[in-house]
């Protein structure tokens, strides 16, 4: 008679922990007036992530991880910009791969293909 109570309390307790409530996790969400940017390119020029780009976005410059097409969604580094109309030339072993003009609007993620 007590090993059946024990075994009740036992899956009583087992019951009630796996009926714990879960709360909603708050989430960050960007900055209001922020774009963002992913330099997306073939891993055979750019390695997986383990060659940089270098960035010019109206003469501020800063070194990028360009990612594989097929994670860019997931996996992609985002990196944040001002929103409005940006002038982007992205170089590569010294040579222009990517140059154009841009409107970005606020909350906004820009894949950047390179070829």
């Amino acid at each position: 008679m007590k090993a059946k109570v024990f075994f009740t309390l036992i899956v009583v307790a087992f019951l009630m922990v796996g009926c714990k409530a879960n709360y909603p996790v708050a989430q960050q969400s960007g900055k209001e007036d922020m774009a963002y940017l992913v330099f997306v390119g073939p891993s055979e020029t750019y390695g997986n992530g383990s060659k940089l780009v270098q960035v010019d976005i109206d003469g501020v410059k800063f070194d990028a991880k360009v990612v594989k097409p097929k994670t860019a969604n997931r996996k992609g580094t985002q990196y944040a910009v001002a929103t409005g109309r940006r002038n982007i030339k992205v170089t590569f072993n010294s040579q222009t791969v990517y140059q154009k003009q841009l409107f970005l609007s606020s909350q906004e993620t820009k894949l950047i293909n390179l070829p």
